[in-house]
C-alpha cells in the first residue's frame, strides 16, 4: 500500500523560511518523480516543484529562486524548501509521487500560512 506522509507545514512570518517533507513506503521512489502541489482556498491545485528519478528539477515560475525541491532516495524522502515566504504562498501543500497515469500517489496535505 502506497503512503506519503507529508510534515512541516505551519504558520510563518512574511521574508521566513520552512522545510517540508514528504515520507514514502509502499512504491520503489527512485522509480518515481515527486512533486509539490498546492491549493489555495478557492483556488486550483498547481504544481510547485518536481524532481524526477535521475535528479533534474523544475519549479513553478512562482517560486523559482525560493523553493529548493530535493530528495534523498535513501530516506525514501522529498523535501520542499521554502525560503522568502510570501503571504500568496499560503496554502495546502501536498506531495505527489509520479510513475504513470495509473501508478500515482498523493499526500493527505499539509498547511502552510505565511502571515504576519
Amino acid at each position: 500500500q502506497v503512503q506519503l506522509v507529508e510534515s512541516g507545514g505551519g504558520l510563518v512570518q512574511p521574508g521566513g523560511s520552512l522545510r517540508l517533507s514528504c515520507a514514502a513506503s509502499g512504491i520503489i521512489f527512485s522509480e518515481y518523480w515527486m512533486n509539490w502541489y498546492r491549493q489555495a482556498p478557492g483556488k486550483q491545485r498547481d504544481l510547485v516543484a518536481a524532481i524526477t528519478s535521475s535528479g533534474s528539477t523544475n519549479y513553478a515560475d512562482s517560486v523559482k529562486g525560493r523553493f529548493t525541491i530535493s530528495r534523498d532516495n535513501a530516506k525514501n524522502t522529498v523535501y520542499l524548501q521554502m525560503n522568502s515566504l510570501k503571504p500568496e504562498d499560503t496554502a495546502v501543500y501536498y506531495c505527489n509521487a509520479y510513475y504513470s497515469n495509473d501508478r500515482s500517489a498523493w499526500g493527505q496535505g499539509t498547511q502552510v500560512t505565511v502571515s504576519s
